[in-house]
Order: C-alpha cells, then structure tokens, then sequence
C-alpha cells in the first residue's frame, strides 16, 4: 500500500512511526506499513462463494455452494494460531464474506483474540441491523467494492442493481458508526471514473478510499490486455494524487491509498522532487519503512480450504495447509524454497527491477503480474511504469546512499 494522503498530504510523519518503536503490536492501524518486524497481515478467504459475478476476481468465484471450506471450529482454531503469533489485522474476504453465516461470530472471535478485524465485501449484502451487529463486534472497518459509477460498475460486477445495494450497504455502516471506505480496481473499462470516485467520497462523506492496480490472477488473468498502458497508468496516479491534494487543501481530507503497484512510492518520490517540496526527504524515509511488495512476508493468505499463500493472488502456488500444521509454522518453516525466497525476493528479482535505484523502496513489485505475462516469477513486473531514466542507480546514488 502506497499512502497518498500520507504521503503527498504530510499526514504521517516518519516520527509518528518510530514514537511507537515500529513494532507492529505497538503500532496504531494506520502506521502499521511502517512497522519493521513486519508480522503478517492475513486476508482469509473464509468462502468461495459470491452473490456477484465480478470480471476480475482472482477467487473465480461464483453463486454455488462449496464443499471445502473450513468450517466455525476449525476457523477459531486458526485463529488462535494467529493471535498467538502476533498477527496485528485479520482481513475477512471470499467470495463474499457476508454469505457465511458464521462471519459475525468468527469477526467477534478475532477481536477477542487483540487482533483488528476488518471485512473486504461488495457491500450488498449490508443491511442496518447487520451493520449493527458489526458495530457491536468492534469492526475496524469495512471495505466495499465500487469500480466506477452505476452503469460502469454493474458491468464490471456482472450483476444489475449491485451499485444501488452497495451503496445502502455503506449507507447502513455510516449510520452504525462503522468506518466504511471505497475499494476501486483500475483497468481501461473504469479509470476515466476516479473523478467521479472522489465526488462520490465528497458528497457521502466516505473518509477512506484504495484504488487497487490490476493483478492478473483468477478470472483477472484474462485481463492483461485490459489494464493500463504505462502513461495511461502514470495519469491515472496524477489524478489520484492531485484529487487528494485539492480535498486536503479544501479542508476536507480523504485516506487515500494506492495498492498493487509499488512502482507508485518513487513516482510519488519523483514528482515531490520536481515540485522542489522540502517534503521530499521525510517521503523517502517512509518508504524505506514501508519496503514496497510483501507478499510473504508482510502479507498472507489463507484461503477458504485452509492453503496457505504468499498473498490473496497467488493461490496457484501453496505453502501448506492450516488443517494439517498452523499457519505460524507455516510460515516461518523453511520447507517450501518459494516461500522463503519471497522474503529475501530483493536478492532474486532479474532485469530492470534488479537493477533499479528503488529496489528498497518497491520491493521488486508484483511477481504475480511478473509471472502471469514472462512465465517467470522473477522476472520484471510488466506493470512497472517507471521509465530507464527514472529507476537510473547512476542518477539516484547520492540519493540512496544516505
């Protein structure tokens, strides 16, 4: 996650981070990309199952009942595991999370445990005496799904009306009290509307949005041709970053962030840079904490039948299941080369990426992009945007040598 409003904005100072120590079960939600122990978020996909039809979901999801999933006890189990291992957010997604019936208990269950619950959902099935239920929980927060304006997102979800009942889901949160925020994924179809998403989050009142760069896995394995062109993507940012720049300056500041496309922290380094904004510096150095990409490391996933996976995009590749050994040794055994490789990926990433001034900074970006376009997890990710003169170490050494 690249934190626009952080970033750009000066919402967040380096000293915020390290007044706590960096250490993630010290650090307050909105600092913990700046931790340096880096103990994973987890997404858990608790259902395969989905009331939507989305193009691009990476969990091929549909409405239909699957056999495999981890049932109530199991899920508490795998809990357990994770409260003790010191996992600081427990994301619940699918499917559609709010098809189990058994999400509110198991929500409730996390925030017992210390962790902080939030829900990744389209947001159609939130009604008020649900949201009330997630109020009473303590739910961090809840993120619903909109990839444009009614028309273009009922398109892109597959299903009529899914606009309208996502945005009384919201509705409904708002009222509860719930921190509720917008989940945006960017592709030719739907980027002219992120305008449109930044009305959208003035006029309701919404305080948080991501705007999500396309991952081609799942059903989104049939989009590469769908995302953006490098300077279609370059002006896609400057339009994020300059909306969020205008609600700051108006007095009405927004938590925007960009996702899935790390080459995002040195462009926005960049353009400080040539804005001449003495902000620059203390922007490098929150990058630096952030460390760019993290999927196994500072992320993972475990999906519905309990496999473990470096993030949610990569679930043709497994490291384990939890019905067999915990995640937490999962994840810190040395049985998968994969696994282990990701966390030093900085030493195995080829090409341009290898030789970029911002490896720290990006973290070799999205292999799972990498792999899906050159059949070779790490070679350069296609989606990097970031021209020869830009990633140059010759330009950029007096730079990051402090």
């Amino acid at each position: 996650m690249i934190g626009i409003s952080k970033l750009y904005c000066g919402t967040v100072e380096a000293s915020d981070a390290l007044r706590y120590g960096r250490e993630s079960s010290r650090l307050p939600s909105h600092l913990l990309q700046f931790s340096k122990d880096k103990r994973p978020v987890i997404v858990w996909n608790i259902t395969q199952r989905c009331n939507l039809k989305c193009v691009h979901c990476y969990a091929r999801s549909e409405d239909i009942s699957y056999t495999d999933e981890l049932d109530t006890e199991q899920g508490k189990a795998v809990l357990d595991d994770l409260a003790q291992f010191g996992v600081p957010v427990i994301l619940f997604s699918g499917g559609e999370p709010l098809v189990r019936k058994d999400l509110p208990e198991l929500a409730a269950y996390a925030v017992q445990k210390g962790m902080r619950a939030v829900i990744s959902t389209n947001g159609t099935l939130i009604n008020p005496a649900i949201a009330s239920v997630f109020k009473d929980i303590g739910l961090s927060y809840v993120g619903i799904s909109l990839d444009g304006m009614e028309t273009v997102n009922d398109r892109f979800r597959g299903v009529s009306g899914a606009f309208a009942k996502a945005m009384e889901g919201i509705e409904s949160c708002r009222a509860a009290g719930i921190k509720v925020g917008l989940r945006f994924t960017i592709n030719k179809f739907n980027w002219k509307e992120i305008p449109k998403i930044f009305d959208l989050l003035e006029e309701k009142e919404i305080p948080r949005v991501c705007f999500y760069h396309l991952v081609y896995a799942g059903r989104g394995s049939k989009l590469v041709s769908e995302d953006l062109a490098h300077e279609e993507t370059r002006e896609a940012v400057d339009m994020i970053i300059d909306r969020t720049r205008d609600l700051h300056e108006r007095g009405k500041p927004k938590e925007v962030l960009t996702v899935d496309n790390h080459a995002d922290g040195p462009y926005l380094y960049l353009k400080l840079l040539e804005e001449g904004s003495d902000r620059a510096s203390e922007v490098l150095e929150l990058l630096r904490m952030n460390e760019g990409n993290n999927s196994g490391r500072g992320i993972g996933c475990i999906s519905w039948n309990g496999d473990v996976h470096a993030d949610q995009f990569w679930r043709h590749k497994c490291f384990g299941n939890v019905k067999d050994r915990p995640f937490s040794e999962i994840w810190t055994g040395d049985g998968d080369p994969l696994l282990k490789m990701l966390k030093e990926k900085k030493k195995h990433v080829k090409g341009r990426c290898a030789e970029c001034a911002w490896l720290d900074v990006c973290g070799g970006n999205f292999r799972v992009r990498a792999e899906a376009v050159h059949g070779d997890v790490w070679a350069p990710d296609p989606a990097c945007y970031l021209t020869d003169e830009e990633i140059s170490r010759s330009r950029f050494s007096h730079i990051m040598e402090k």
